[in-house]
This record gives structure tokens, C-alpha cells and sequence, in this order.
């Protein structure tokens, strides 16, 4: 689903506004989220560092995590991996579960 470059910048700044909330509010001390200039950096004290960015010229996010990349295009109702169809925040809750060995579940905005 095409946006224009001003509706897309926006869309994904609130998506990744939401989310750094949601990870913030975690109950562990084992993360140090940052949110800047469309990037949302989370580093563990455990070790290894997630990231998650807005690529405008393509219109998708890209997560980096576990020496692994996801690209994720917005299909008009959630995100989705662009090669798999793998829904976004079901994959970020178990790679956050799994990392703070507890349970995490990524909620999407109203």
C-alpha cells in the first residue's frame, strides 16, 4: 500500500512512537531503549542490540536482530515481512520474550 513520502514519515513515526512506548514500559532493567530520527535502538545489558528503522524511499521498516533483517511493508491493516508475509509485532514480541526471558506482547495502535 503506497502513501505519499508526508503521510508515510507520519505513519511510521506514530508506529514507531507506539512501539518505544511498549518497549520503555517493560518490566526489566535489562534494556536501554532509544527513539531518534525514526529509529528505535534497544540494547541489552545481557548483550546484542535491536534496532528497528524507517526507510522512506521504500516505504518499509527494517529490523536488525540476532545477525538477522526483516523488512516490513504495511499491507493497509498491520506490517509484514516483505518476503514471508510474517506479521511484524507477533515476530518482535517472541525475539523480545525469547532475549528478556520473559513474556512480551507487542499491541498495535487504535
Amino acid at each position: 500500500m503506497s502513501m505519499t513520502e508526508q503521510a508515510f514519515r507520519a505513519f511510521v513515526g506514530e508506529t514507531l512512537e507506539h512501539l518505544f512506548d511498549q518497549i520503555d514500559r517493560l518490566d526489566t532493567d535489562d534494556i536501554d531503549p532509544v527513539l531518534s530520527d525514526g529509529v528505535v535502538s534497544c540494547a541489552f545489558e545481557s548483550g546484542g542490540t535491536y534496532v528497528l528503522s524507517q526507510q522512506v524511499p521504500v516505504q518499509e521498516l527494517w529490523l536488525s536482530a540476532n545477525l538477522t533483517a526483516w523488512h516490513f511493508r504495511w499491507d493497509g491493516s498491520a506490517w509484514v515481512e516483505r518476503d514471508t508475509g510474517e506479521p511484524m509485532l507477533p515476530l518482535l514480541s517472541k525475539l523480545y520474550g525469547d532475549k528478556l526471558k520473559m513474556p512480551v506482547v507487542f499491541k498495535p495502535r487504535r
